[in-house]
């Protein structure tokens, strides 16, 4: 998707997004629990969540994290941050920018320098993933961390073929960021999470309706429809068993103690 076509997804689903990616009572918990473990976050650090939404992820960090400093939830969806000022947070401050600005400087945040930065499913918005990461690594504090959460190429999800192929199409491959990584002067690792979901096959489907997936955009509501019924087709059971299986690609800067 073009940049239009991102920033028109998210201004739709922005009043649904959370209801939509909370998937069950454990979800969010545990990504947010594996995010913070994998930057080893403290309260000291100064922290940003590019690409995050509604804060879905960043105010369940800072309940655990309890954070000195708020963190900051930067996004270029207005409508998507609107979701944070309405349940505002003392550990959450939102900022309207894209990582591009972040990276390029041009967007002046209220810390000179960041501890612990992560991206969680937005790397492949990026244009230009290299140049993003370089400069977002160069924002960092001297032991800072950058953290890019992806899904891998492939995914088990339970969704119509012409959604999973084009899903392999578009997403980048972990390893391509990792070497982005490397090349942005940080010491960089890949490892992987998963998680299993269980979702009520009604309520998976009225997600996919909903386009809770940016890629599910790039469908039209008649092809969205066509793919519900070979979903109904393809899993008659009412309860969804699959894994969630995400890349953790981690950036420690030089010097700094993973």
């Amino acid at each position: 998707m073009d940049q239009r076509d991102v920033a028109g997804h998210y201004a739709e689903i922005a009043a649904e997004y959370d209801e939509h990616w909370v998937y069950g009572p454990t979800y969010v918990p545990w990504m947010s629990a594996r995010i913070a473990e994998a930057l080893s976050l403290s309260s000291a650090d100064r922290i940003a969540d590019i690409g995050s939404g509604t804060g879905l992820f960043a105010r369940e960090v800072s309940r655990v994290v309890r954070p000195e400093r708020p963190i900051l939830c930067v996004d270029p969806s207005e409508a998507m941050l609107r979701r944070i000022s309405a349940r505002p947070s003392p550990f959450l401050t939102p900022v309207l920018a894209s990582a591009e600005d972040v990276a390029d400087m041009r967007t002046t945040l209220p810390y000179d320098e960041l501890d612990a930065v992560w991206l969680k499913e937005s790397v492949h918005h990026v244009a230009d993933p290299g140049a993003t990461l370089r400069g977002l690594a160069q924002r960092l504090s001297p032991e800072g961390r950058l953290l890019v959460v992806m899904l891998p190429t492939t995914i088990q999800y339970p969704l119509f073929r012409a959604a999973l192929d084009r899903f392999e199409e578009l997403q980048p491959d972990p390893a391509d960021i990792t070497g982005h990584m490397e090349r942005s002067g940080v010491e960089a690792q890949l490892f992987h999470v998963e998680h299993e979901l269980r979702l009520d096959r009604d309520k998976y489907f009225a997600m996919v309706r909903a386009r809770y997936m940016s890629l599910l955009s790039t469908f039209s509501d008649s092809e969205i429809e066509k793919g519900i019924e070979e979903m109904r087709a393809a899993h008659p059971e009412p309860v969804l068993v699959f894994p969630d299986r995400f890349a953790f690609v981690l950036g420690v800067q030089q010097g700094g103690e993973r």
